[in-house]
């Protein structure tokens, strides 16, 4: 058995790197070696984020893809977003650096049920948002993400009927804001569900010149407590360009590396989940790429991504409209 056989065996386990070795450097190397491209989520380990080419939400990630003259991709997320890059990018090797990597939302919207749904609303539009599976995404008209879904639901007409999936936060905050009646899937974010409305109000109380800046996945008890809503990157943009110099952040933790980052005088309190502790709102399943697991990645070119073909033909035809449509309205 072979070292990659030896390491695929134990799951990518950490503890094969030799301790010796500068990581970091291994890593930057292994990328100029393979012209690889290593794309990053808001939501991933502070350490990932520093080393990654480019860091942001699934639309920026989405788009880097699209655009790359790299050999290789490696997406420090979850399994959907390499799936996404795959799609977009055919002829590339695609990369994740822990395939069990999943997603609560794109698991609460199973293939098969959500096919019985769309079949059963023949003369709807299909509207999914980017956290869903290849299968799911074969299955929509136009994929959305959080910072382009309200104006990719404007831009149909207001008497359109549409589905919208998986995300019943987003797609009831969706609209609210629109006017629109949209029939909603059932799915939701465990991360985001977790937040606590009665945290949130003793967190308010405790900083009262506090901004709460809060993601649309989350429920509509934390929203309606919420100055400003919106995706990763629009919360960061907000905090970048307010005169305020202290937020409540209310989304997954990552967002506040490159918050304290890019705002070094402003003050980022994260709101923490429902129970005991004051622990910040993780996703177990962004934690599980490490810094060990990308140098891995690189070095024995695994795991792949892979989608089939006749899925990905359909796939790819939602994204690239959200593309379009996104750059049309410079987003």
């Amino acid at each position: 058995m072979n070292a990659k056989q030896k390491w695929i065996e134990k799951g990518y386990a950490d503890e094969t790197i030799d301790s010796s070795l500068d990581i970091k450097e291994e890593i930057k190397q292994l990328k100029k070696e393979k012209n690889a491209l290593v794309l990053a989520h808001y939501y991933q380990r502070e350490e990932i984020q520093d080393i990654a080419d480019y860091v942001g939400d699934s639309l920026a990630l989405a788009q880097w893809a699209a655009k790359s003259t790299a050999d290789m991709l490696v997406m420090c997320g979850v399994h959907f977003m390499g799936e996404t890059a795959k799609i977009l990018c055919p002829g590339k090797k695609v990369l994740v650096p822990d395939l069990n990597a999943g997603c609560s939302l794109a698991e609460s919207c199973p293939t098969d049920e959500f096919s019985k749904f769309v079949k059963a609303h023949p003369e709807y539009t299909v509207i999914s948002y980017v956290n869903t599976t290849a299968d799911v995404k074969a299955l929509t008209d136009v994929v959305v993400t959080s910072g382009n879904a309200k104006e990719i639901v404007e831009s149909f007409p207001k008497d359109e009927k549409i589905i919208f999936g998986p995300d019943r936060n987003l797609g009831s905050y969706i609209n609210k804001v629109t006017g629109r009646n949209m029939l909603l899937w059932n799915g939701a974010c465990h991360v985001h569900e977790q937040f606590s409305p009665d945290k949130l109000q003793a967190l308010k109380k405790a900083y009262p010149d506090a901004l709460v800046l809060a993601h649309p996945e989350c429920k509509k008890e934390i929203l309606e407590q919420a100055d400003v809503i919106g995706s990763t990157a629009a919360l960061l943009k907000n905090a970048k360009q307010s005169d305020k110099t202290s937020f409540i952040v209310v989304t997954e933790a990552g967002i506040l590396h490159e918050m304290r980052r890019q705002c070094p005088e402003k003050t980022f309190i994260p709101l923490p989940p429902e129970g005991n502790g004051h622990a910040c709102n993780e996703c177990n399943f962004m934690r599980l790429n490490t810094l060990e697991k990308l140098y891995n990645c690189l070095k024995y070119e695994y795991p792949v991504v892979e989608v089939d073909a006749q899925t990905a033909s359909k796939a790819v035809r939602p994204i690239h409209r959200m593309l379009e449509i996104s750059e049309k309205l410079g987003l």
